[in-house]
């Protein structure tokens, strides 16, 4: 994945109706009545009226303080030749990030958002089961700002957002949106069939989220970051074209569970998501529809392997969800928790099994 492209997700269809109301204060100069009531409707008309423009000043100022608390906050990264961003984790110089930004590199270019010096860093740890890494700056400048990451718990529908990073190289850059859904499930296909990457909990947005953007912060009005945007949808309809207005960003709680972790030891330790422990890629029947997911290798003493389950095998089920794709598996398990009962269902030799698998961790 070239890291300066934020990554896309696909989707089969959308179709996105926006409606705008427009209130309008109105008074009737013509209705019957004394004059002095005719003055009063007046004067509440102008002073409704005057009202707007504070209100609408009062929120300009809320964006104006936002960007100004969290935008030094943000980076720009070099990785190679690709451009992504990223977010002051502390004031020791780790930075938080997309896995895809900092592809198979070690050692980037960084640049603040109150400075035109390059800076270097190295790679910390990445976690591209989640689409998470940390790098850390050889050198901490002075006056670098650690962001504050909010509570997921509390990002609601409706909240207003901003989305900072570097789109299409772009440093500083700012776009606004609100928060249009929660708890997303989101897959970017790997290649030849293979495992896909799936992030479960994503915040969808109406914030623009554009190439370089990945690694960036979502910020509510509380200048709280919420969310890494890491995904941008295409719509397959129209050419793989961007679908305007559908983003998605890792929640601040993941973020902070896996940043913690790569600091502290060096590598992810407690991801929290539920694996099978087999690898595995979607086949297809003669009529060339997806059958489901053939087990290429199976990790031994996971959880699979436990509950018997070999190379070979076609699995169909995982509960009482069919996944007919490694997708659809991923997608199924990012729903499910390390340690829990499930069932599998898989063919093997022509014969149909159910087995009871307990689910490790990935």
């Amino acid at each position: 994945m070239n890291a300066s492209r934020t990554r896309a997700l696909r989707v089969s269809s959308a179709a996105l109706v926006c409606s705008v109301a427009l209130l309008a204060g109105c008074s009737d100069s013509g209705s019957s009545g004394s004059g002095s009531s005719g003055r009063k409707e007046t004067s509440t008309t102008q002073a409704a009226q005057a009202a707007v423009p504070a209100a609408d000043g009062d929120l300009q100022s809320d964006y104006q303080k936002v960007v100004k608390d969290v935008l030094p906050s943000v980076v720009q990264i070099q990785a190679g030749g690709d451009l992504g961003s990223g977010v002051v984790y502390d004031d020791k110089g780790h930075i938080v990030t997309n896995a895809h930004v900092v592809g198979d590199g070690k050692t980037f270019k960084v640049t603040t958002a109150n400075s035109e010096n390059e800076l270097t860093a190295t790679l910390v740890y990445s976690y591209p089961d989640q689409d998470l890494a940390v790098i850390k700056l050889d050198q901490v400048p002075g006056g670098l700002r650690a962001a504050a990451f909010g509570d997921s718990a509390k990002v609601a529908v409706g909240q207003i957002v901003l989305a900072m990073g570097s789109p299409l190289g772009l440093s500083s850059s700012v776009t606004q949106g609100i928060v249009s859904a929660t708890g997303r499930t989101v897959s970017e296909g790997g290649s030849g069939g293979g495992t896909a990457v799936t992030i479960p909990n994503m915040v969808q947005t109406s914030a623009a989220i554009n190439p370089g953007n990945s690694g960036g912060a979502l910020v509510n009005l509380d200048g709280q970051v919420i969310g890494i945007p890491t995904l941008a949808a295409t719509d397959p309809t129209f050419g793989d074209s961007a679908a305007p207005g559908i983003g998605f960003a890792i929640p601040a709680s993941m973020v902070k569970t896996v940043a913690a972790q790569i600091i502290k030891n060096g590598k992810v330790t407690d991801s929290g998501r539920a694996a099978l422990g087999i690898t595995g890629r979607t086949v297809v029947d003669d009529s060339h529809q997806a059958a489901g997911v053939a087990v290429v290798d199976v990790k031994s003493g996971g959880a699979a392997d436990k509950a018997g389950i070999e190379a070979g095998d076609l699995i169909t089920e995982l509960g009482d969800t069919k996944t007919p794709t490694i997708t659809a598996l991923s997608e199924a398990l990012a729903a499910d928790r390390p340690g829990q009962k499930t069932s599998v269902t898989y063919t093997r030799d022509g014969d149909v099994k159910t087995v009871d698998v307990t689910l490790g961790e990935q």
